[in-house]
């Protein structure tokens, strides 16, 4: 045996879609099955063991393939139930291959084959694996796996109008997640790139990106092939997500690069568009600032420190602060002080390394003549400002201070 009769095969199937689940008891589904493997031998050697399991299953044979490009051209026209890929070609490895298959027929779902080291980093969206030289015995197994898996309707997925209420939306304030029927619920992942992948496909949605900048990334210190492996796996989990959720998405591979579509809005989009329809702040329009708001649920992917993320956040921080600003000043000019403060106190909480919340909160002091309020706030501005951040406090703050305190400091004086 040579090294590469330890390979494993990739096995593609393409779940029922023809009537499979009306069989009647006893009879057999009629798979179409195509192979790809550059080595002859073992697909010949593959066909005679499928050949002794016709008792589960009547095979068509739909084509033998060594060039993985044939097989996809071949795959268009063909609809094949079950693929046979090797892994190791030498003209496209079977996860490139399993890739632009899933691309011509995303209804397809992937049943994999990984080696040892692979499965130890992910776990993979697999019915079973052979690992070449394949046994009788194990063949029964995976053939009995395929039917069963041809005899069960896959999930649908559903695609949502916009005229509907409660949508599926995809979500990123505060952490990656999902709305279904307005209650927050979150993936299952089992791993850490994966969602890695799929947050940052999300924020470059609509735009192509390429292997190269995804395996940099994310796999910087990885070999380029353990990298590309890990890719494709990670792209497998991701499609996986996308449909047992029920998300209206999609990713496309073309030209070596990767392209989300979203068919809806995030959670972020939606709250951008209220924000910059609303009208002026007044105070009979505070119900509607406040709602908006309240769709603010927290920075962009914030749960999950992405570094690549930070620019977009402190785009979103900004945005929140100049609206948030303006509802609290509204608040403080119809004497609503308590509602002022708690969105002061909140700004100080997202953003504690500007001056903003807690000037904020020293004016809205000053003005209620709550003198030791005033200096406990501009003590903890500094502290946090010079000593956390080494930030130096503003001009025009320091002299309002000063200002501030000989004015108390007058009026003590004529009061006492």
């Amino acid at each position: 045996m040579t090294a590469k009769n330890q390979e494993h095969h990739f096995i593609y199937k393409e779940p029922g879609s023809r009537g499979m689940a009306s069989l009647q008891k006893g009879e057999k589904r009629t798979l179409k099955v195509m192979f790809v493997d550059d080595e002859i031998l073992a697909t010949q050697y593959l066909k005679r063991l499928l050949l002794q399991e016709e008792a589960a299953a009547d095979f068509q044979w739909v084509g033998e393939y060594q060039n993985p490009y044939e097989a996809l051209d071949a795959a268009q026209s063909e609809e094949p139930d079950v693929v046979f890929l090797d892994i190791e070609m030498s003209e496209m490895t079977g996860f490139e291959l399993a890739e632009r298959l899933w691309e011509i027929r995303p209804q397809l779902q992937i049943v994999t084959a990984y080696d040892d080291y692979a499965i130890k980093a992910f776990e993979v969206n697999a019915l079973d694996y052979l690992l070449k030289p394949v046994l009788p015995s194990r063949l029964s197994v995976t053939i009995d796996r395929i039917v069963k898996g041809s005899l069960t309707k896959p999930a649908a997925v559903v695609s949502r109008t916009e005229d509907e209420q409660e949508p599926i939306t995809l979500c990123c304030l505060q952490s990656l997640h999902y709305r279904e029927n307005g209650e927050p619920k979150h993936f299952p992942w089992k791993t850490l790139k994966a969602p890695e992948l799929f947050a940052y496909l999300i924020y470059y949605r609509g735009k192509t990106v390429s292997k190269q900048t995804l395996m940099d990334l994310l796999w910087p210190v990885h070999d380029p092939h353990k990298a590309v492996t890990q890719l494709h796996t990670a792209i497998y989990q991701i499609r996986k997500m996308i449909r047992m959720c029920g998300l209206d998405a999609r990713i496309h591979y073309h030209d070596e690069s990767y392209r989300l579509e979203l068919a809806g809005k995030l959670d972020v989009e939606k709250w951008e568009d209220r924000l910059s329809k609303a009208p002026e702040v007044m105070p009979d329009t505070l119900s509607i600032h406040q709602s908006i708001m309240d769709m603010y649920e927290g920075d962009f992917l914030a749960d999950h420190r992405y570094v690549w993320a930070e620019p977009e956040q402190e785009r979103l921080r900004l945005l929140w602060l100049e609206h948030v600003q303006s509802v609290a000043a509204c608040h403080v000019e119809i004497g609503q002080h308590a509602e002022a403060v708690k969105i002061h106190q909140q700004v100080i909480e997202r953003l504690p390394y500007l001056e903003d919340g807690y000037v904020g909160l020293m004016y809205i002091y000053a003005s209620l003549h709550h003198h030791s309020e005033v200096r406990k706030m501009f003590q903890r501005m500094k502290e946090v400002l010079l000593g956390e951040y080494e930030v130096p406090l503003s001009d025009n703050i320091v002299q309002w201070y000063k200002e501030w305190e000989q004015t108390v400091e007058v009026a003590d004086e004529q009061g006492a």
